[in-house]
């Protein structure tokens, strides 16, 4: 199948293939009672992550909007714009930042290789994962990240004084990712 056919069913990644009834059950299971649970998605999958989330016993929220100030060529509209889920499990928490709002101007600007190439494909930036870390965490506290990819989230959390757990089933994201935190641990001391 071709790149681009892929990219426009909503796939990218050799493991495309695990379902959201897969894995949101078990973010459901392991989050505590009150956490948040943030979950990003395009408009092709959007409708069948709500109804997983939902069914699986989450409180949707709200649709947030990243804002990625660049636009990516499509058939009907450029879109410039990712949807992020905001989810909750059991009884209601406020974010730490009430003024946050619900879209999220952040640009989206990839970490190259030596050559000039994404590092990854569906990179989020650190700035954006911070905002979300510090509305819905203490510090001191944990936040998983079960699609870590290239160690954003890590990163964000080492810079807002939170501990992580991320998961990576591709070894090439994780080496990447793994290489990139501990680079900016050094960088931290």
């Amino acid at each position: 199948m071709l790149r681009k056919k892929i990219y426009m069913e909503g796939k990218v990644f050799k493991h495309n293939d695990i379902k959201p009834q897969e894995y949101i059950p078990e973010l459901y299971r392991i989050l505590k009672d009150g956490s948040h649970c943030y979950i990003m998605t395009n408009h092709i999958n959007l409708q069948n992550m709500i109804n997983t989330s939902v069914n699986c016993g989450f409180k949707f929220v709200k649709c947030l909007i990243w804002n990625k100030g660049n636009k990516i060529m499509g058939h009907y509209y450029m879109n410039q714009f990712e949807y992020i889920l905001f989810l909750r499990k059991g009884k209601g928490k406020k974010i730490n930042h009430c003024g946050t709002a619900d879209i999220i101007d952040v640009h989206s600007k990839k970490t190259k290789d030596i050559e000039g190439k994404n590092l990854h494909d569906t990179e989020k930036p650190v700035q954006l994962m911070q905002v979300l870390i510090e509305n819905s965490s203490q510090k001191d506290e944990i936040v998983f990240d079960p699609f870590i990819g290239i160690g954003g989230t890590a990163i964000a959390c080492i810079d807002t004084d939170r501990k992580y757990i991320g998961c990576e089933l591709d070894e090439i994201y994780f080496d990447l990712g793994n290489e990139r935190i501990q680079k900016h641990l050094t960088t931290k001391l």
